[in-house]
């Protein structure tokens, strides 16, 4: 920005400070200022690629490609704030009139963020994929308050040898009727307030112990002695302890079968909609199809098409087709929701080092 005055020395000489105030406002704006806006920013970009780069691992599981995680590590911005003010004058001695001063001010201002980014490779691959999802983990989850029907069936594969439906190649089968039994009931005991969990401290090891309120309304009450007679639990028992495992070794003790992410993943994969001629090729697996399946299994309903989706929450792209979840069913929104959660209790490795970086101060 550039001014010319004609013979106005005081008039240039105030609007000096006001142009310098107004480049030193501007520099103190970009620390304090930018804070809520690149929080915001960059908080929906990293969400946004994590739903993105899930849901075509997704995919690619359908066609028994493998998934590839590649992880944020860090994020940090660097601003820069260059501003000059300049003064100068063209005299003419012989003629007053033809006196002029040129008052100047220009600014740069540049963002250049780093980001780093790691992939999940190695021992980290091994507890963040292929690890089992801590029991323990699974009801916290259910103590704070998400439904027991819906975090069981998607996380777990057996408890105390009563196994759940699995639509996975690897695992087709039908669930054990007792299954649904056990999850139904233990919904309506979580929506009662009467289950709980209690963690006790024994030597460096910690038990989860499992215990039902002892005075509770005579459904509530039915639907206790429902799901201890169907896992085997001695009905006076009081506190179940919680295990891994498919079997318990006593008769006070909950073994929870738990799922991978990977196999999470693997069961989700089969509600893609996957083209038919790629099916009839041999390139993808065919939608499993089992009958006398007696509830509905909380499956993300991924679609499909040769266009971009003009409503989608997610969409990737894959195979020259666009892979997506409608922003309208809800259902599936939810899925993702607890991918994201499940993801993290996943991982009980130990946090991998990030790069140190130096930052110049502009």
């Amino acid at each position: 920005m550039r001014a010319t005055i004609s013979d106005h020395p005081r008039t240039t000489l105030r609007l000096v400070p006001a142009l310098a105030a107004a480049l030193l406002a501007g520099c103190q704006s970009i620390g304090p200022g930018s804070v809520q806006r690149d929080r915001m920013d960059y908080a929906g970009a990293i969400a946004g690629s994590w739903r993105e780069q899930t849901l075509l691992n997704i995919v690619k599981l359908r066609y028994f490609d493998a998934p590839v995680f590649l992880e944020v590590s860090s994020v940090i911005s660097s601003y820069t704030l260059q501003s000059e003010v300049s003064l100068a004058s063209r005299i003419f001695p012989r003629s007053p009139g033809d006196t002029f001063r040129e008052l100047g001010a220009s600014g740069t201002y540049t963002d250049r963020p780093t980001i780093s980014y790691t992939p999940v490779t190695g021992k980290e691959y091994i507890e963040k994929l292929l690890r089992p999802i801590p029991p323990q983990a699974i009801f916290a989850m259910i103590q704070a308050g998400h439904p027991a029907d819906y975090i069981l069936p998607l996380t777990v594969r057996a408890i105390n040898d009563v196994f759940n439906y699995s639509a996975s190649p690897a695992r087709m089968r039908r669930e054990d009727p007792a299954f649904v039994q056990v999850i139904d009931a233990l919904r309506r005991i979580q929506q009662a307030g009467a289950l709980g969990i209690r963690i006790e401290r024994r030597g460096k090891e910690g038990e989860t112990l499992i215990f039902f309120r002892e005075k509770v309304d005579p459904d509530v009450e039915k639907d206790i002695r429902s799901v201890k007679d169907a896992l085997g639990i001695k009905p006076e028992i009081t506190e179940i302890r919680l295990t891994s495992g498919s079997t318990r070794r006593g008769s006070d003790e909950i073994a929870l079968l738990t799922r991978s992410m990977w196999e999470v993943l693997a069961e989700l994969s089969t509600g893609v909609e996957v083209p038919e001629q790629d099916v009839a090729e041999g390139r993808a697996t065919a939608t499993p199809r089992l009958s006398g399946r007696p509830r509905a299994f909380p499956i993300a309903h991924i679609h499909s098409s040769g266009e971009p989706p003009p409503d989608a929450y997610i969409a990737a792209r894959y195979r020259d087709r666009w892979f997506w979840i409608d922003d309208r069913d809800l259902g599936s929104k939810r899925v993702f929701t607890f991918l994201m959660v499940f993801s993290s209790i996943a991982e009980t490795g130990a946090v991998p080092q990030v790069p140190i970086l130096t930052i110049p101060a502009n």
